[in-house]
């Protein structure tokens, strides 16, 4: 059934550093910004040396949650889109606090992947900007990861997220706000480490603007023009002027820029470190702000998934052809999965859930690509790479869900798999999988038409009935479905076989 175009979208980005929120319009396919939230929360400087977020953290993060909340809860869930970052990728407890920012909230949270992070942050800056040809070298500095990114119109074409923030990087080397040349050296020292893999990739030779797109980068920009050290954004020599009037300081609250808000004083020079770092290992000259960034990459995304244009079905397809699946197979598979969906649309799993087909054809898709490793255990090599790989669109539980239905798609059915998904696939994806099953096991000899054959399910159990003296001309097919029997007997599912 097609989901009603909503009037209303909003973005949620649960960043290391700050909370940020953004609400818009939607008419005729044209969005209008409505309302900004932002508040600084520090998600990162809550992690202690085990990589647990701490109570505190959390409570002010929840907080600050409740508040947004109360802007989006009653949106439809089709017009959201909450992403968490490198803070929530990397804390030990983030499934606890999720499962609590969720409650919130009122919509589900999508852990993103560095590489996706910067993706979307492009995206925001290259909607956010003149359309033009130029590649692009995009900057965004985060709590604790900082995205690299060089693209072309509004396409990134080469991406990477690197775990330093503005959080991080102040408390690790200006512990108790103290400031001194000796620190500030390690800090940029650090910063130039994390870059040297990458000091080629993002020379300045291969690109021809920087773009900066992050409240550290603003605040830096801000400070250098207001203190008339620049007239034109970020430039190196700007730069050098802040970190010599930043080294004549003892402390960070002596920081004291009119331009520099209170909030952001205890992280700016970690910032100053990593941009300064930055600048001089890539030879960069001048940086450019702009006000697009991961926010308003995910709206351009959510736009997409509402008007049927979802860059996940596009990375499906790139992945697809990338290791050489049958695609003739997989259409025939996705006829069949239609065809079982169209059966099955009052069931919990179709109807509350319209995109379970979604995934299911992204399955029948991707299924096979672990042949490009080894043909034995070939589901569990596709499942790795699915559930490992950087997929432009899908989040770490998208991915999750993926890799479970293909993991699953053929000998046993293990059902802990299960249990480490998000509501609502929890529950949906066992039949999911069993639906999967059914329909890679009626096409395995891959030339076979579908048969007209009819689908119930209740509870726990499946019932497949066939017309009269089809199985009979299919002796391979019966044996397949009575040896399934037995597989899904096993995880407490019966199977049972008629004719129409």
């Amino acid at each position: 059934m097609p989901q009603q175009i909503p009037t209303s979208v909003a973005a949620v980005d649960l960043g290391s550093n700050s909370f940020h929120m953004i609400i818009c319009s939607l008419h005729d396919g044209k969005l209008q910004t409505l309302d900004r939230l932002k508040e600084m929360v520090r998600l990162a400087a809550g992690l202690d040396s085990q990589k647990y977020l701490d109570q505190a953290t959390q409570e002010r993060a929840l907080a600050c949650l409740e508040r947004f909340g109360q802007r989006i809860r009653n949106f439809p869930p089709n017009s959201v889109a909450i992403v968490g970052t490198n803070t929530l990728r990397i804390a030990k407890n983030a499934q606890q606090f999720i499962k609590k920012a969720e409650k919130a909230l009122g919509h589900p949270i999508h852990i993103i992947s560095g590489i996706e992070e910067a993706r979307l942050i492009y995206q925001g800056v290259a909607h956010s900007l003149a359309s033009n040809a130029n590649n692009r070298f995009v900057m965004d500095i985060g709590g604790s990861s900082t995205e690299y990114i060089i693209g072309r119109n509004d396409v990134a074409h080469t991406k990477e997220s690197l775990n330093m923030g503005c959080v991080t990087v102040s408390q690790l080397f200006f512990k108790n706000g103290e400031i001194n040349k000796k620190a500030f050296r390690k800090a940029t020292l650090f910063a130039e480490q994390h870059l040297e893999p990458f000091q080629n990739t993002f020379n300045s030779q291969n690109w021809d603007e920087a773009i900066g797109a992050s409240g550290s980068l603003k605040a830096i920009s801000n400070v250098l023009q207001t203190s008339g050290w620049s007239n034109n954004g970020i430039t190196m020599a700007g730069m050098e002027q802040l970190v010599a009037q930043l080294l004549k300081l003892d402390k960070v609250e002596q920081i004291n820029f009119p331009a520099l808000s209170i909030e952001r004083r205890p992280v700016f020079i970690g910032a100053v470190a990593i941009v300064y770092a930055t600048f001089k290992t890539l030879n960069i000259e001048q940086m450019t702000v702009s006000d697009g960034a991961l926010r308003e990459g995910l709206v351009q995304d959510l736009l997409g998934r509402i008007y049927n244009d979802d860059i996940r079905s596009q990375t499906s397809k790139t992945i697809a052809e990338r290791y050489h699946t049958d695609q003739s197979h997989s259409e025939q598979l996705k006829d069949t999965l239609r065809y079982i969906a169209r059966q099955l649309d009052v069931h919990p799993c179709f109807h509350d859930n319209p995109t379970s087909l979604q995934f299911l054809e992204w399955a029948a898709e991707l299924h096979e690509i672990g042949f490009e490793i080894a043909h034995s255990q070939y589901h569990k090599h596709s499942a790795y790479i699915l559930e490992n790989g950087d997929l432009a669109g899908f989040s770490k539980q998208d991915q999750l869900l993926l890799s479970i239905l293909v993991r699953s798609h053929r000998k046993k059915l293990r059902l802990e798999r299960f249990a480490d998904l998000p509501a609502p696939w929890r529950q949906n994806a066992p039949i999911m999988a069993i639906v999967f099953r059914l329909a890679t096991l009626l096409h395995r000899n891959r030339h076979s038409q579908r048969a007209d054959f009819k689908i119930d399910i209740d509870g726990n159990n499946i019932k497949l009935a066939f017309p009269e003296g089809w199985l009979e001309q299919a002796p391979l097919t019966y044996a397949d479905l009575k040896k399934e029997m037995h597989y899904l007997e096993d995880a407490n599912f019966e199977l049972i076989i008629d004719q129409c």
